[in-house]
């Protein structure tokens, strides 16, 4: 039986993190450093595959074994093919909500997988759809949360997705920024991952 693997979760983002926890895989935290750029005739799908590959290329794989595992994700949020990042200021996070008031887009994530001889990339896609926003409720959500690390400006498990979403048709800890049921789907392809709660060894 192969030993049980190492899981590293390549990622600064404390989001991920936590969701990663409660599905119960044990893990450590990695931190890459990389430029995030990408072909410009890209698809969205495509941008958000690529970037979660480009996280990983950092890791020195000669270093750690073959029964260690690397997750990287990257999100992005789409509307109307055109990619929303992260806002700078207080009047872009403004101009995004402005943007995305009343209308639906999407929250595509890259999620890959990766060992010394297996690489997996597969993407989720969740539609999000909001309610007219007031200048008001805009103006609230940016001061008390200040949502400038955020892509599309809102984190959907703030008040602003408590008070303003209308729907969501996919998986919502997606727009969280980790595909938790396509990570999930994904390990099961490691037979030896094991999460703490069904780990009998």
């Amino acid at each position: 039986m192969n030993p049980k693997p190492n899981i590293f979760l390549v990622s600064k983002s404390p989001r991920r993190k936590q969701l990663l926890q409660e599905m119960g895989f044990p893990f450590e935290v990695l931190h890459t450093n990389v430029e995030e750029t990408y072909p410009e005739h890209f698809t969205p799908i495509q941008i958000a595959e690529y970037l979660s590959q480009l996280k990983l290329t950092p890791v020195n794989f000669s270093e750690y074994t073959e029964n260690d595992l690397f997750i990287s994700c990257d999100t992005i949020v789409v509307l109307d093919e055109i990619i929303m990042g992260k806002p700078n200021t207080e009047a872009e996070a403004a101009n995004m909500l402005h943007q995305l008031s009343g209308k639906t887009h999407q929250v595509i994530s890259g999620l890959t997988v990766a060992s010394k001889g297996k690489t997996i990339t597969k993407h989720s896609i969740t539609e999000v759809t909001f309610k007219p926003l007031s200048e008001e409720e805009i103006q609230y959500y940016i001061q008390h949360y200040k949502p400038f690390d955020k892509a599309g400006a809102y984190g959907i498990q703030e008040w602003i997705g408590l008070i303003g979403v209308t729907s969501i048709h996919g998986c919502f800890y997606n727009v969280m920024g980790l595909p938790t049921q396509l990570l999930a789907e994904i390990l099961i392809l490691y037979p030896s991952v094991k999460t703490d709660g069904n780990d009998n060894s």
